[in-house]
């Protein structure tokens, strides 16, 4: 955050604009109902020390005081609802904004737990910061000015300590800030890193088990643990200490002014209305500056949360192309990409060419850059050098729909959503009836029914099974959505011999062009042609 507002935050959603402006306006009024308060209770107190009992006028001064309050209270009110409309189409807009980022460049980026960190607890807190800091920072701006000309008009020299001691919060209130930005910053990488630890012990759990190494991981856990509290608390000790820094400074600046106007009154320099006055507006001066210092810490954690999400929309390659897809091969010319943070190219001068119908496998040793070629050819990811073409147009010209429109993808590890089988196979094309989708199953080498119930992630099937899930679900978008392309990575890794050789004669029956990467020597051979994936 460059300034005490974020400028992303603010142009993200109009409901945001509508909120600063009403909470400048709640300001406003907050600040002169402040004024009316003070004078009503300094003339009320006043009257009562000089009649010595309560006067006449005190039923009506009580109703005016309750109005006040009541008046404060709504516009608290009405501040908190704009607050939670405003955080809630933020949030919304923001999460959208990643998950379509992430369907943009599915292969690259962060991972699928700080994903699920920053779009659900991570943005989360982004209610501390338009329920509590914009609000008061709305308060910050208005009330000390309006409350201060109310001094200066009453009392000059109270005001001119006012105008000097008000400057030095926000001054130190910046430097605190900065320190807390990069302790935020830094207990969020940490809560990250432990969000991910956490995951692939989970991933990885099953193999751990077998080679008895689950417990042994139990020390890296309580590592990370130790550190995110380390970074926690040093996080909160900041905020306590900066709180307890800004209400001293604000305290001794209060009591240089009671002091003086004290001393000027038993001289006989100030009437006692006018101090008293004084001296009940003035804490208000130095009030809501001192708890945007406050709440700036409950804003914290959403803006740091914030900042990871808008470096995921960043790193998004959104497709800028127009063409709708042309009929032709597709054909990788000379492609090379290198992932972010990688010193060597995980893909490096790839040729081939797919014809209408034909198909062509990918072979090379494991990590030699296979699947990246199909992201290549997919659009997830830009070759940095060479191009992807379709029937001779270049990939990025390409309207991105209506590419992946035309292509049927299975990947290696296929995503799979709860629901049953046919839920499943059903994303390929909505429309497919119970009768299309036993039919894709059963090409697919499929030993299972489409109501078999399928949890998060595929669970309650093998590997091989979702894989023949998949591949089904690529099926029904050939036969009934159209698609002209099969991609496919590992499509019979986990199935036995019988069922592979069941699963290659599918692929070549659909009529498509076929691009497969696999190891296996049946796949191999059944291909048209065989491309050697050599590793950079």
């Amino acid at each position: 955050m460059a300034g005490p507002i974020h400028p992303r935050l603010l142009r993200r959603a109009k409901a945001t604009q509508v909120f600063l402006v009403s909470s400048v306006a709640v300001g406003i009024v907050t600040a002169v109902l402040l004024i009316v308060q003070a004078r009503l209770l300094a003339d009320w107190i006043t009257s009562v020390f000089d009649a010595a009992a309560f006067p006449a006028h005190s039923a009506a001064t009580l109703l005016l005081l309750l109005g006040v309050f009541a008046g404060r209270g709504l516009l608290a009110w009405a501040s908190a609802v704009l607050a939670h409309h405003s955080s809630a189409s933020v949030k919304s807009e923001l999460r959208r904004d990643v998950l379509a980022a992430r369907l943009a460049t599915p292969v690259e980026g962060a991972s699928s737990a700080s994903l699920v960190r920053i779009v659900t607890q991570g943005l989360d807190a982004l209610d501390g910061y338009f329920a509590k800091y914009l609000p008061q920072l709305g308060l910050a701006v208005t009330v000390p000015f309006i409350v201060g000309a109310a001094i200066l008009v009453t009392d000059w020299e109270s005001a001119l300590i006012v105008a000097f001691t008000l400057p030095l919060i926000p001054v130190f209130m910046a430097l605190i800030g900065w320190t807390t930005q990069k302790a935020t910053a830094r207990s969020f990488s940490v809560a990250d890193r432990l969000a991910n630890h956490f995951a692939d012990l989970i991933a990885g759990l099953p193999t751990l088990q077998a080679f008895a190494r689950a417990r042994a991981q139990r020390r890296g856990v309580e590592l990370g643990e130790e550190n995110y509290r380390e970074a926690t608390m040093k996080t909160l000790w900041i905020s306590f200490l900066s709180s307890f820094a800004l209400e001293i400074l604000a305290s001794l600046s209060v009591a240089v002014i009671a002091v003086t106007v004290g001393f000027r009154l038993v001289y006989g320099q100030i009437d006692f209305p006018t101090a008293l006055f004084v001296l009940i507006l003035a804490p208000e001066a130095f009030l809501p500056v001192r708890q945007v210092g406050v709440h700036f810490h409950d804003s914290a954690d959403g803006v740091a949360a914030a900042d990871a999400a808008f470096e995921i929309i960043d790193g998004a390659t959104s497709p800028t192309g127009t063409t709708p897809a042309p009929d032709g091969p597709l054909t990788l010319d000379d492609v090379s990409y290198t992932y972010p943070g990688d010193d060597s190219p995980a893909t490096d001068g790839v040729r081939l060419s797919v014809a209408p119908g034909e198909v062509v496998a990918l072979s090379g040793t494991s990590g030699g850059g296979k699947s990246t070629a199909l992201a290549m050819a997919m659009g997830f990811i830009t070759p940095e050098s060479g191009r992807v073409l379709i029937g001779g147009v270049d990939l990025r010209e390409i309207d991105a729909a209506s590419w992946r429109a035309r292509t049927a993808w299975v990947a290696q590890e296929p995503g799979l959503i709860d629901g049953t089988v046919g839920d499943n196979v059903r994303l390929g094309h909505p429309t497919a009836d119970a009768a299309a989708v036993a039919a894709a199953l059963a090409e697919a080498g499929a030993d299972f029914q489409a109501d078999k119930h399928v949890g998060d992630d595929g669970e309650g099937l093998s590997a091989g099974e979702r894989r023949r899930v998949a591949l089904a679900r690529a099926l029904v978008r050939i036969r009934l959505g159209g698609a002209r392309f099969l991609i496919l990575d590992e499509p019979t890794a986990g199935l036995d011999a019988d069922t592979e050789a069941h699963v290659i004669d599918t692929v070549r029956a659909t009529g498509a062009s076929v691009l497969v990467v696999s190891h296996r020597p049946a796949v191999l051979a059944a291909a048209d042609r065989v491309v050697e994936v050599v590793p950079a």
